[in-house]
């Protein structure tokens, strides 16, 4: 008996949750662009110092703000034309299963070790901190199934305490690096 693998979703499928984050993440982008254009457009321009106007230092991500929020507006409109029954409410479904869960401890562990540790703490303890926490909270807490504690212990420390000193030689003696 053999069963057949499920068909792959062509392009021409609508996902309605998809079209409504196309909404919401075009949005996103404008607020995004314009904050940024703003802050380019505030920029010193150095005229003081006769530098040309073409080589302000705000033109480059000005520019690119711009094209972020083109793009942000395309997407936007683009999502607001497609037809998505139940999109909202398929992706807020979406939003808080266990996917989206992992996600956000990805981002809000990211957001520890950046904001929180790097500066604070010498580099290669914030980093070897960052891997441990890490492998654990995957390991131990958000994996199906669960690991066992104890060799997920060992296996983290070992391999944050690796990955910390090898990050930081990298970056110190190849790329000739200040770390913090």
């Amino acid at each position: 008996m053999t069963t057949e693998p499920a068909p792959l979703p062509s392009d021409d499928d609508i996902n309605p949750a998809m079209i409504r984050a196309d909404l919401l993440a075009g949005l996103v982008f404008i607020v995004l662009g314009v904050a940024i254009f703003y802050g380019a457009w505030t920029m010193d321009r150095l005229e003081v110092r006769r530098i040309h106007p073409l080589t302000v230092p705000g033109l480059v991500p000005g520019i690119l703000s711009a094209a972020l929020t083109l793009c942000g507006a395309i997407l936007s409109l683009r999502s607001l034309r497609a037809p998505a029954e139940q999109g909202w409410q398929t992706l807020g479904q979406a939003l808080f299963s266990g996917a989206a869960g992992r996600a956000m401890a990805v981002m809000a562990l990211a957001l520890i070790y950046t904001l929180g540790l790097v500066g604070t703490l010498p580099f290669w303890a914030a980093t070897a901190i960052f891997v441990f926490c890490f492998i654990m909270v995957f390991e131990c807490w958000l994996a199906t199934p669960r690991r066992p504690l104890m060799p997920s212990l060992f296996w983290a420390l070992g391999l944050s305490i690796t990955v910390s000193a090898i990050v930081t030689l990298v970056f110190q003696r190849a790329f000739l690096v200040r770390l913090p």
